[in-house]
């Protein structure tokens, strides 16, 4: 215990912060009481016992594995970058999937999973690519509604970040782009036009056209190539948006498109 004390003294004199000491009292509380150590007494312990910090908040209850399972219970109201998982070691995945499974087939995931398992994410790593990001489209953020809901997880191409310009078949087609602004991020169809960028929501979003200076006020993070979505669960927070969104769905719609344009 003694040996414990010296080393963590320390090390908190090497960061001049006390909260890393750990005195022989406190450190028989904590093995005789069940007294839980601070974020900083843990850092001791896991370099005086030589072992991993995680391990360390694992004997707490607290597995950080299972943080992507909790991101949902929290919905920010602006759109974000997402770093929530970066710190994932392991994740579960499909290790066997039933023989008959078949990519050209609409199939029921949870029937052709026969087995799953653990797997560290360092095995993974064949398939990392550094140049996707993660975003989140923010609870308040019905830019490109209803394409892309509010809550939404998108996977931004960070290669692909320049507008592109064309005649698109569908909406469904043309490139929907991430945007870091100045006070915060945009999720939505982009056009230029000579020095400046039009951010341009979904016909039937409640969201107006934006015009900004390029790339001064606005610059495009990258391309929208993936998406995870609930459907359903969310609601409006504006008692304003409703009506335009009714509006637009309703009879009128032709003459909301004309505005729109």
């Amino acid at each position: 215990m003694r040996d414990v004390e010296l080393a963590s003294n320390q090390i908190a004199q090497r960061f001049a912060n006390e909260e890393y000491s750990i005195p022989p009292s406190r450190l028989s509380d904590i093995e005789t009481k069940g007294i839980i150590p601070n974020i900083f007494r843990l850092y001791s312990f896991a370099a005086i016992y030589r072992r991993e910090y995680r391990e360390l908040l694992s004997f707490y209850g607290l597995e950080l594995d299972g943080i992507s399972t909790d991101v949902g219970f929290a919905q920010p109201q602006k759109s974000h970058l997402s770093e929530a998982s970066s710190n994932i070691t392991q994740v579960r995945i499909p290790t066997k999937l039933d023989p008959g499974f078949s990519l050209q087939k609409t199939t029921d995931m949870k029937r052709a999973i026969q087995q799953w398992g653990t797997v560290p994410m360092a095995y993974l790593e064949l398939f990392a690519d550094d140049r996707y990001s993660y975003g989140y489209i923010g609870s308040e953020d019905f830019t490109m509604h209803p394409i892309l809901p509010p809550g939404s997880f998108v996977q931004v191409d960070q290669a692909r970040n320049k507008v592109e310009e064309g005649t698109w078949r569908s909406e469904f087609e043309r490139p929907i782009y991430f945007v870091e602004l100045r006070d915060g991020f945009a999720c939505c169809w982009c056009s230029k036009k000579g020095e400046s960028i039009v951010l341009q929501p979904h016909p039937l979003s409640p969201a107006a056209v934006r015009v900004l200076k390029y790339p001064q006020e606005a610059e495009i993070l990258g391309q929208v190539v993936g998406v995870a979505m609930r459907l359903g669960g969310w609601q409006y927070l504006d008692s304003q948006a409703t009506p335009t969104v009714r509006s637009t769905l309703t009879s009128d719609a032709p003459e909301q498109l004309k505005k729109g344009a």
